[in-house]
């Protein structure tokens, strides 16, 4: 057996279509629907340059059907460079791209093996004594552990398991293809290479069993760099597991504490809350960024009704610091820190403010009288992006429509007062 290197990826997504990015006014639209195919550039780009024996994709290479042949002959064409470098590549489907979803197919380079899905199946690499054991899915929702039918290790081989899961549980991932690390240990393999969860975890080292995540983060629910990783195994062991940068843009969240501001003050905060997240983004990478206005404060009601003109200072200061500095959304969760305005509103309408947001009963009731209100008003809410207010009518929440509308009637009474 000799030594040798290969990159484990999974989660890829190519031409995840990224809904909705349309709403936010000044996002780099087109970098970001193209960031997926650039990550993975990368990621061929960084297996040619380091020559590395193999490549394998753990599942959800694409983001379900294509919407037009483009997303294969892209493919095709990106993994024809492995090929002409003699770089084999091993893929299995996950649930986005489950062989029931995808329905067409383009001639893939001979360098493709892709594992089939109605039982595991094992591929050698005689010359460096390497064998891969994988099964796809077949359909986008697979509840059986797999596991379980997979073929004990090949003798005098290093060992590779391929397998889309979310072993026991990860939150935020659906739990397709269960199982236990004490079953993955069963088999005696020497590496796992999982993929569906989008965070790079290594969960094991006896054996390492290792989630690559994703390639390139899409929404703002997927924050932080990005990549694959890259093992080197030296006599028949893993030797190191080395975490690769190959996304193109990050995303990011950045709270601002507005504890005892008041509204005037809260641009100034957000320029100094981006100044450092801005500066500690080492990659250079443009960033796209979620600001979230936390704390307590008196101003909170103010702050509330603001929320527009906030947006919208927020996009002039993080323009101001760099080009490259996009807002994706300005979230206002300032709460009040004090009652004591309810005295100056009067007690009977204080209470009824106080109690709306809690109240079902009062709710529902109010509900019956808003609802034909903000149908009407629909025109005069702005645009979607500042539809926090909208979205949550729409689905009935109306104790987070009157938490947020009592905090800026509140302010406005107070102010008038």
């Amino acid at each position: 057996m000799t030594d040798f290197r290969f990159l484990h990826a999974a989660d890829i997504h190519l031409d995840s279509p990224l809904r909705g990015l349309s709403r936010y006014e000044g996002l780099p639209e087109q970098e970001i629907r193209g960031a997926t195919r650039a990550a993975f550039d990368n990621l061929v780009r960084f297996a040619i340059d380091e020559a590395v024996d193999f490549v394998l994709i753990a599942g959800d290479l694409f983001d379900g059907e294509w919407r037009d042949m483009g997303t294969g002959l892209y493919f095709a064409r990106a993994i024809g460079r492995l090929d002409q470098a003699g770089i084999p590549v091993f893929l299995l489907a996950g649930n986005h791209d489950a062989e029931s979803v995808i329905t067409r197919s383009v001639p893939w380079p001979p360098n493709v093996r892709l594992f089939g899905t109605k039982k595991p199946e094992t591929h050698i690499l005689a010359d460096i004594g390497v064998a891969i054991h994988g099964q796809g899915f077949p359909t986008p929702a697979v509840t059986d552990n797999l596991v379980l039918a997979y073929p004990e290790a090949a003798s005098h081989h290093f060992n590779i398991g391929m397998l889309h899961t979310a072993l026991a549980g990860r939150q935020g991932h659906a739990s397709y293809a269960p199982c236990s690390l004490d079953d993955l240990r069963s088999k005696r393999y020497d590496y796992w290479a999982l993929g569906h969860v989008h965070e790079h975890e290594i969960v094991c080292k006896e054996p390492h069993v290792v989630f690559p995540g994703n390639t390139q983060g899409r929404t703002i629910r997927e924050t932080g760099p990005k990549g694959a990783v890259i093992v080197t195994v030296e006599d028949a062991r893993v030797a190191s597991v080395e975490r690769i940068e190959l996304d193109v843009l990050r995303w990011a969240v950045v709270e601002v504490d507005c504890t005892d501001a008041m509204a005037d003050a809260v641009p100034a905060l957000i320029r100094a809350a981006l100044l450092t997240a801005w500066r500690g983004s080492a990659s250079g990478l443009p960033l796209v960024v979620r600001v979230t206005l936390t704390g307590l404060t008196s101003d909170a009601g103010t702050m509330h009704d603001r929320a527009g003109p906030l947006r919208d200072d927020t996009r002039a200061v993080a323009a101001s610091i760099s080009p490259d500095l996009f807002i994706e959304k300005v979230k206002v969760l300032v709460a009040s820190e004090s009652q004591a305005d309810e005295v100056v509103i009067g007690d009977d309408l204080a209470a009824l403010i106080a109690r709306a947001p809690t109240d079902a009963a009062l709710a529902e009731m109010l509900a019956d009288d808003l609802g034909p209100f903000l149908l009407a008003a629909q025109m005069s809410l702005g645009p979607d992006e500042d539809g926090e207010l909208r979205n949550a009518a729409t689905t009935g929440d109306w104790s987070s429509v009157l938490q947020t509308a009592t905090l800026a009637l509140r302010s406005r009474l107070t102010s008038e007062a």
